[in-house]
């Protein structure tokens, strides 16, 4: 397994992966417009077999198997076992889903066994994204299709722009991280996911954007939304990382920054923010 793979492999499996499940609803709930979106490009029919590819906490996988039905069957697949954890907890009894700690990348999965490769955000953090895509395609059967979404660039989501933008001069600056590094926005360019895919083996490759604001943080006045997002981006996501290890003074500033710059997005019970991503499409060849 290479190095970054085992690293991130044990952050999800403790501290990301913790953090995550105790936010699990609020963070669920964002997302779910977006993996909306990606289900009806996915399109599943009654009775046709799934692998839900880093699927969380599970709700793309639920969602998943109230498509398909009693006669379908999804299988949810992650590295995180405190998140694989807190999907069997959530799924009622006699949904027809499945769920399983394990890599897609590299895990062993059933030749041609599925109609549909799907993933909400699961699939930017490979370390050979071409390599991984083409150990996927097996598990799926002849015109077998994807559907996934994934983020766009930094500076169209705000999530990450407004925390980070926030905080330089207050935080040692970090070496920008290399484009095509394994992280959130390696996806982020058209070309780059059309041609790792092409090289996996698949065929009519569609990228269409899709974009949305969606709250971030929310409250019973304008103040306490505010407070609720700085809370969630100094507790889960890329600003907790930066800030660990950080004096309490650093912190402090950092919190002051980060809440200003959210104070100027619009909302009044909460903060919404600007979301970018890619709905990729593709098909697994009939022959």
């Amino acid at each position: 397994m290479a190095e970054h793979n085992a690293d991130r492999v044990t952050d999800w499996d403790s501290q990301s992966g913790e953090r995550w499940v105790v936010h699990q609803a609020r963070l669920d709930a964002r997302l779910a417009v977006f993996g909306e979106a990606a289900i009806e490009a996915a399109a599943p029919a009654v009775g046709e077999r799934v692998l839900d590819v880093g699927c969380g906490a599970g709700a793309s996988s639920l969602a998943l198997a109230a498509r398909v039905g009693a006669g379908g069957q999804v299988l949810g697949v992650d590295i995180s076992d405190p998140l694989i954890a807190r999907a069997r907890a959530l799924a009622p009894q006699d949904t027809p889903v499945l769920f399983r700690v394990a890599d897609a990348s590299s895990a062993e999965l059933p030749e041609g066994a599925f109609d549909i490769l799907f993933s909400r955000f699961g699939v930017m953090f490979f370390d050979d994204p071409t390599a991984a895509f083409a150990h996927m395609r097996r598990a799926l059967r002849p015109a077998g299709r994807v559907a996934f979404v994934c983020w766009r660039g930094v500076a169209e989501n705000d999530w990450m722009r407004l925390p980070m933008s926030a905080i330089k001069g207050i935080v040692p600056p970090m070496a920008p991280p290399d484009p095509e590094a394994p992280g959130p926005f390696s996806f982020g360019d058209r070309g780059r996911v059309a041609r790792i895919l092409t090289a996996a083996g698949f065929t009519d490759i569609t990228l269409a954007p899709f974009d949305v604001s969606v709250p971030f943080g929310e409250g019973a006045t304008r103040d306490a939304a505010i407070d609720n997002a700085v809370k969630m981006a100094l507790e889960v996501g890329p600003l907790s990382r930066v800030l660990i290890g950080q004096p309490d003074d650093i912190r402090a500033r950092a919190s002051v920054a980060v809440r200003a710059a959210f104070a100027g997005r619009a909302g009044e019970r909460s903060v919404m923010i600007d979301s970018a991503t890619w709905i990729v499409t593709a098909h697994n060849p009939a022959s």
